[in-house]
């Protein structure tokens, strides 16, 4: 049949003789269309319900895949320096150690000004005062302030402070003021920062 044929039997059906209850009496090219139709809408059905989703899920997992490389990579790198991060972790636990056990306690805080006293006397001060202030709480330790009045020479505070700096205990020195009085002495109004470990709550 050419095409001629069919486009002349086409032209030929009656619309009224297509009804659902005659399908049998359909002519050949009308049921060959509504076959070639409905193989089509099925092909298109399923692509839309299988197809679609399929490339949906693996776009999903090609994401998916890339995130988990990126772990995968991390977690790798991470095993083959555990080692070194736990040899790091021990050497900082030593060194936060170390450093704790520069922080006076409680208890040995006269011990410290007594330090302190005798390394102004050795440098040649006369040490006027020495006073607690109140301790001022932070994240990880407790400041506590000593308010430290002296009279001497230049070159005794230069001693003085240097001495303070070695002390086997953290101290540092702020907020210093140098007067002349008088005398040829001059007066030394300092405050000292010591710290203490806060123990975590």
């Amino acid at each position: 049949m050419d095409i001629q044929a069919i486009i002349e039997e086409i032209k030929s059906i009656d619309p009224s003789e297509i009804r659902l209850d005659n399908i049998g009496r359909w002519p050949l090219v009308v049921r060959i269309l509504m076959c070639i139709g409905a193989f089509v809408a099925v092909i298109a059905l399923y692509f839309y319900l299988v197809v679609s989703n399929s490339n949906a899920l693996l776009e999903r997992t090609i994401a998916q895949e890339a995130e988990l490389r990126e772990t995968f990579e991390s977690r790798s790198y991470e095993a083959a320096n555990l080692e070194a991060y736990r040899e790091q972790r021990v050497e900082l636990d030593e060194r936060l150690q170390t450093l704790i056990g520069q922080l006076p306690k409680d208890t040995e805080v006269p011990g410290l000004l007594e330090d302190i006293t005798e390394t102004g006397l050795s440098s040649g001060l006369a040490i006027d005062s020495i006073q607690l202030q109140s301790e001022r709480s932070h994240d990880y330790y407790v400041e506590l302030p000593i308010s430290i009045t002296a009279s001497g020479g230049y070159h005794d505070f230069a001693t003085f402070i240097s001495g303070v700096s070695g002390l086997p205990r953290i101290v540092t020195l702020h907020d210093f003021e140098i007067s002349r009085s008088g005398s040829s002495l001059l007066n030394l109004s300092i405050t000292a920062k010591t710290y203490r470990y806060k123990e975590p709550e």
